[in-house]
């Protein structure tokens, strides 16, 4: 594996939310020397999800057929977090940074998220700059739509429900309402287009803030 070495660069991704139509997706800004746990943490923000549920990284698609290699089928890989690590392809992903993984998929690489909905996220790596004292560990630059809901059941489910809120004669129209109201904890119309861009933002600077209080200070160097 060859990893980026010298000093501190950042990265630009494109993070895509697969199988999404019309596409979900976010630009994001992240220091290459953050470690997997952290980024788990930036995706989070990122897509507005409540970190309710598993997660793992991998360097190619997990739910792609294996081809062999030379004979051989290649060993498949994942980061979780070091106390979910069982397997003998299983890392820890606190002791592996994200330039450390896009090395290893050639500028990609793959977050799942909730192991039941199987929210799956293909980062591609789309450009890298040297780091300023002043960059933040992460931010974000753009996007589309807001991210689906937690426990809305995958893709197919998520559009079901944005179906049925968009249809006041839909027999789940009623039921699908007062879910999402509760979910949202507002009766206002849930807009599945919306993205609060600074929003985000602020919170990935507090959320920075917190990793530093606990003592997880980024590469400056």
């Amino acid at each position: 594996m060859t990893v980026p070495s010298g000093p501190e660069s950042v990265l630009e991704l494109r993070v895509l939310l697969v199988d999404s139509h019309p596409e979900i997706w976010r630009q994001l800004e992240v220091r290459g020397s953050t470690s997997l746990g952290q980024v788990h943490g930036v995706l989070q923000v990122a897509f507005g999800w409540e970190d309710a549920h598993l997660h793992r990284f991998s360097d190619s698609d997990p739910f792609a057929p294996l081809r062999p290699i030379d004979g051989e089928i290649p060993e498949t890989l994942q980061w979780l977090p070091k106390q979910w690590c069982e397997e003998p392809g299983d890392r820890a992903e606190e002791d592996c940074s994200l330039d450390q993984l896009l090395a290893r998929g050639s500028g990609m690489a793959f977050y799942e998220y909730d192991f039941g909905d199987s929210w799956l996220h293909r980062i591609e790596l789309i450009s890298r700059r040297p780091a300023t004292k002043t960059a933040p560990r992460a931010r974000l630059l753009g996007g589309a739509r807001r991210g689906p809901l937690e426990d809305s059941g995958g893709m197919p489910g998520f559009e079901e429900i944005l179906d049925s809120l968009a249809d006041p004669a839909h027999p789940e129209h009623i039921e699908h309402s007062a879910w999402v109201a509760e979910r949202i904890g507002t009766n206002e119309p849930f807009n599945p287009g919306f993205l609060d861009v600074e929003a985000i933002n602020r919170q990935l600077l507090w959320s920075c803030k917190d990793d530093l209080a606990r003592g997880s200070k980024p590469d400056y160097s």
